[in-house]
């Protein structure tokens, strides 16, 4: 079971190479308010001076401390594990005892045992990333110590807790280090070591408190109680080392760190533990033997490897998930090219194929949200085209007076017995050209779903081409371009379709037969209303020679339809005045009717007409709601579909452009090299656990 912990270590050495942050691997962290201590029993572990000191807030980046137990015979192994040519050329770890080094994850492979170097390395780097000027940062600095007074242990050292900015620390510091705290004591697999000085009051730690945030039952808490020297006379922490005050599930351990004096000094680590055995024995003696910086050691090497060993078969799991989704990943940004000519048309041919497979609903990618490509063709054609024809009122625009006007203007000088077919050709030709501005916007609107499907195409069917954006790019015009020359093709044709709709005016037409024996029994009820106004008197075969006296008179049928028209106007009627004999009539002085009742053969004439071109308008309106999406299919739809990949092979596939358009961006290219990295990462990971046999964890 000592394994365990190196294994962690390895997986954390692997994980912080590619700088991922996406495993949570068991570690010890180390929480604290300033001054409180955390140093000190941080280097009470490492038995060394290796952390920086001063004044205010000194640890301004997470410190991951691994501390690798290594005994004299093995130390030539370990040092070609982690540098394969030190042996051979002379570089023997040897530091102040001649067995510990210190070595930096950021430097590579320089070995450091001088511990001095170690700390001022600590400060050089944490600068480098946090400024001089008291600012955190949150990317770690990794550093392993190898000694044979070590124990196997994961610690992270974590800015202490402030409340006041001091100097030129940044106003929100307080907020920037808890964020920083929580990010870390919120790994579930995470075991924090919540460290308080003994001359305070435990009811008011800043780290218990903070803890339990994050951990409110305490089960992976480890309370540590600083400068039990320090108290003041008469008091002790016996209640406190009891867990009587602050009841913690994983324990609480006191232990007592080097004064300012010692460390100015130069007290060693080893004679400061001496001295704090003597200091327990003689105030605590009940309590020496589970308290100081010993039984801190082993009693967090204990319950690391006891927390590895439950956060093992979750760790295993969670890796080799990882490992697959990036290895799905990796494929989808596909491998570097080699052969580009066979590259780019297979590029090509796939895009072609898939933009054929959306508009006849066979792509694999097709949308489930809504509706696309050939589905809201489909759409376009038989509800919105569809819709817009049959609101279109075969009436529209068109006013009782407008038709009574075009009965006139069709007759020309001569009174009309019947209603003439001139005019309702010219009236239902105006109407039959309001259906060409619906026609046309249903080409405009496929066309705009057909350039649709082209983003759909680049974002879901062929992810291969966002690796390339020039060939992407260069593909999106070529289809645009074959589109736009497409769109005016088939608006003419549409609008020819009008035009032949317009160019003749069958009435012999099937459907409109109907209408036609309308209008002839409305003539023929005219036709014997007339002669029912005729004088019962006057025999039919004298009817033309007495024309004359009944104009005169004003008493035949057209001086009664006259009087009729004249009754029906209104105010606004100049009546003419009857020529007498010797006086001559003024023509201008007779003004134009603006407004008037319609007569009773006017109001049927109108009516008839409104028929006629109700009755003929639907059969047109039925033909271009059919004939329209046929055309828009042939002209444009079904072209495209057909010439698409010729026009991209035509186009692109030039021997002279083969670089050009093959060059990949460098975003992808970045991207696939780091999912490259952390699937080499999580497969070495893989084989770190491998290694491990059950029989080792018991």
């Amino acid at each position: 079971m000592e394994a365990l912990i190196p294994v962690i270590n390895k997986l954390q050495d692997v994980f912080n190479t590619v700088g991922a942050d996406i495993i949570q691997l068991p570690q010890i962290a180390v929480v604290g308010t300033q001054s409180s201590g955390k140093s000190s029993v941080l280097e009470s572990l490492v038995g060394k001076d290796l952390l920086p000191r001063g004044t205010g807030i000194v640890t301004r980046r997470p410190l991951i401390l691994q501390l690798v137990h290594v005994d004299p015979e093995d130390r030539r192994k370990t040092c070609e594990e982690n540098d394969p040519n030190a042996w051979k050329n002379g570089r023997l770890y040897k530091g102040v005892d001649g067995e510990e080094w210190g070595k930096f994850l950021h430097t590579k492979h320089k070995i450091y045992t001088n511990f001095d170097e170690i700390r001022q390395e600590i400060e050089n780097e944490t600068e480098r990333i946090s400024g001089n000027n008291k600012g955190i940062s949150d990317e770690p600095i990794q550093l392993k110590i190898f000694s044979p007074h070590v124990v196997n242990l994961t610690l992270v050292d974590l800015p202490g807790i402030t409340k006041v900015p001091v100097g030129d620390q940044p106003k929100d510091i307080e907020l920037q280090i808890r964020e920083l705290i929580l990010k870390y004591i919120s790994n579930p697999n995470c075991i924090i070591l919540a460290v308080t000085a003994a001359n305070t009051d435990m009811a008011t730690s800043e780290a218990l408190k903070v803890a339990r945030e994050v951990d409110p039952d305490g089960r992976r808490t480890l309370a540590v109680v600083t400068k039990l020297d320090l108290m003041d006379a008469g008091t002790d922490a016996m209640d406190v080392l009891m867990g009587r005050v602050i009841p913690v599930k994983l324990g609480l351990i006191g232990v007592v760190n080097r004064s300012q004096l010692d460390i100015n000094n130069k007290k060693n680590v080893a004679d400061s533990i001496r001295d704090e055995h003597a200091f327990l024995q003689k105030k605590y003696p009940s309590l020496a033997a589970r308290n100081g910086t010993k039984y801190l050691a082993r009693t967090l090497n204990r319950l690391l490897m006891h927390h590895i060993r439950d956060c093992l078969p979750e760790l295993k799991t969670r890796i080799n998930v990882l490992a697959a989704q990036y290895q799905s990943l990796l494929s989808s940004y596909g491998e570097p090219v080699e052969d580009m000519s066979s590259t780019l048309l297979q590029l090509i041919t796939k895009f072609a194929t898939e933009y054929c497979n959306t508009i006849e609903g066979t792509a694999k990618y097709i949308e489930t949200t809504e509706l696309c490509g050939g589905a809201r063709i489909c759409y376009i054609f038989h509800e919105t085209f569809g819709r817009t024809l049959e609101s279109v009122d075969s009436l529209g625009g068109l006013t009782t007076i407008d038709v009574l006007t075009a009965i006139r203007n069709a007759t020309g000088p001569r009174p009309a017995l019947f209603v003439p077919e001139v005019s309702f050709e010219l009236l239902v030709k105006r109407q039959v050209k309001r259906l060409e501005e619906p026609s046309l916007r249903c080409v405009e609107l496929v066309h705009e779903e057909m350039q649709r499907i082209i983003q759909h195409c680049s974002n879901y069917s062929t992810q291969e081409l966002l690796r390339f954006p020039k060939l992407h790019d260069a593909i999106v015009e070529v289809v645009t371009s074959l589109l736009r020359k497409r769109l005016p093709v088939t608006n003419e044709m549409v609008h020819n379709l009008v035009a032949i709709e317009l160019a003749y005016i069958n009435t012999k037409h099937p459907d409109f037969a109907d209408a036609c024996g309308l209008m002839n029994n409305n003539i023929e009820e005219q036709r014997r209303n007339r002669m029912r106004e005729l004088p019962s008197a006057v025999p039919r075969d004298k009817m033309a020679g007495g024309a004359q006296g009944e104009q005169e008179g004003g008493t035949g049928t057209w001086r009664g339809m006259l009087k009729k028209g004249e009754e029906g106007q209104g105010e606004d009627k100049m009546k003419a005045q009857s020529p007498q004999k010797g006086h001559a009539v003024n023509l201008l002085d007779v003004r134009v009717p603006v407004a008037r009742k319609l007569s009773a053969r006017e109001q049927r004439d109108c009516e008839v007409i409104e028929r006629l071109i109700k009755s003929y308008f639907l059969i047109v309106r039925k033909n271009i709601q059919d004939s329209v999406p046929k055309a828009v299919m042939q002209f444009l739809v079904n072209h495209v579909k057909d010439s698409l990949q010729s026009e991209l092979v035509g186009q692109l596939y030039k021997p002279a452009l083969l670089e050009d358009l093959l060059t990949e961006s460098e975003d992808m290219a970045q991207r696939r090299n780091e999912a490259a990295d952390m699937l080499k990462a999580l497969q070495k990971a893989s084989q770190v656990i491998a290694e491990i046999r059950e029989t080792h964890l018991w």
